[in-house]
């Protein structure tokens, strides 16, 4: 009995022996993770082109609820390893549409954790920013960008308004000193580089003289830096600029008008009034530009010319601006020639520009309404008193002129009044 007990439990653990022989070993974590990772393959390698084929439909036919939705099952499955960039670049985009920018700002994040330096991902997270009002961070993603892409002009236009919008404008100033290098002829930048320095309290006249000297040929450039040099009171700078601007376009009203009044300021009268001759030339109809040539040439003392072209605005317009151009005229000299007593020369000259300044007010123009009152009331007048004290050949022509070096210019006469 013991014996066969004894045989029964020998053949058990024979058995149990060969059972332990034949049993597999346990696999390894490095085995099971690649078994793991071959089912996913396995998976990815039927799902995966289904799913990207999915998406771009969704996509091309704007179905963006559609779109995000695939994406994601795209992602959870691993299928955004092998394109990383086109993934979460349309899965953003599509987020975009939807009005979901936090949501395309973290797929993106998600995205630039595979590709750190991918400039397309970077552009998207700049404008979610954009989209978001995170300014800091948007300022932060486009100044990563403009390192990125160094040779990328909208990049740095972005960043430089952007830095403006914020009256950030040393940082603007240095964005767009780094884009003229890479595009010297970017006007828009030349443009808002000096309104830069200007807001920044800086001088901004080699600013505009280097848009205008690399641009020698736009004449609006000119114009801008001839207007900064007279406001800097450099006017013989501004001369000089503005003839250059002149050779370009002499038929331009605007550029003879500013090149007068920049010889005007610079001292230079005849010159300005020889300029504005030009601009009559161009346009020989207008009235206002002869008044304004007979007072510069008033303002420089040289009284016949400032009668002939006086004379010229009345005799084309009839218009009282006219008269009183002429008026002031005869009151200036009347008041530069006269010394102590009021000579019968001064009395004519006087009686002149009184009668000038009353068609003027008769015609609505009353600028020198003082200054004929001022002759009135202080008795410098030629009136009947004087007349009769003329000789008789002088009365029997019925009108004076005047005589002498002073008044040699004057060629109208005085008429005599019906009261005389």
């Amino acid at each position: 009995m013991q014996s066969k007990l004894f045989e029964k439990i020998s053949l058990i653990g024979v058995i149990s022996i060969l059972l332990t022989m034949c049993a597999p070993p346990q696999a390894s974590p490095d085995e099971l993770a690649a078994i793991e990772r071959a089912k996913r393959d396995s998976v990815k390698q039927v799902r995966c082109p289904r799913l990207m084929s999915t998406a771009a439909e969704f996509y091309k036919n704007r179905d963006w609820e559609s779109t995000v939705r695939v994406y994601g099952e795209l992602t959870d499955i691993g299928c955004d390893e092998d394109d990383p960039s086109e993934v979460y670049l349309y899965y953003a985009i599509a987020f975009e549409y939807l009005g979901k920018y936090d949501s395309s700002e973290y797929v993106i994040l998600k995205g630039l954790s595979y590709l750190p330096d991918n400039i397309a991902l970077r552009k998207r997270l700049a404008f979610s920013y954009e989209k978001q009002g995170k300014v800091d961070m948007q300022m932060n993603e486009l100044d990563r960008l403009s390192v990125l892409a160094p040779e990328d002009i909208k990049i740095k236009t972005d960043l430089a308004k952007l830095y403006q919008s914020q009256n950030l404008f040393d940082d603007q100033i240095a964005v767009l000193r780094d884009l003229l290098e890479i595009d010297t002829n970017n006007e828009g930048a030349q443009s808002d580089l000096a309104q830069a320095y200007e807001k920044s309290g800086r001088d901004p006249l080699d600013v505009y003289r280097n848009r205008f000297e690399n641009n020698p040929s736009n004449i609006s450039y000119g114009l801008d830096y001839a207007d900064k040099l007279t406001s800097a009171d450099r006017f013989r700078d501004a001369v000089n600029v503005l003839r250059e601007v002149a050779d370009l376009d002499p038929s331009s009203k605007v550029v003879l008008r500013k090149l007068s009044q920049a010889y005007d300021s610079a001292d230079r009268l005849n010159d300005s009034a020889k300029t504005l001759e030009k601009l009559f030339r161009l346009d020989p109809r207008d009235f206002r530009i002869a008044v304004k040539i007979s007072e510069v040439y008033l303002e420089d003392e040289n009284y016949k010319s400032s009668f002939d072209w006086a004379d010229k605005a009345v005799t084309l317009s009839g218009e009282g601006e006219a008269y009183a151009a002429k008026g002031n005229l005869y009151y200036k000299a009347f008041q530069a020639c006269r010394s102590g007593e009021p000579s019968t020369n001064d009395r004519i000259i006087a009686s002149l520009a009184f009668r000038q300044f009353d068609k003027a007010e008769k015609r609505n123009f009353t600028r020198y309404a003082r200054s004929k009152t001022w002759l009135r009331d202080n008795e410098v007048l030629f009136e009947r008193a004087q007349w009769f004290m003329m000789e008789d050949d002088v009365k029997n022509k019925g009108y004076v002129k005047t005589s002498g070096s002073c008044y040699s210019w004057v060629s109208e006469r005085l008429d005599k009044d019906k009261s005389w």
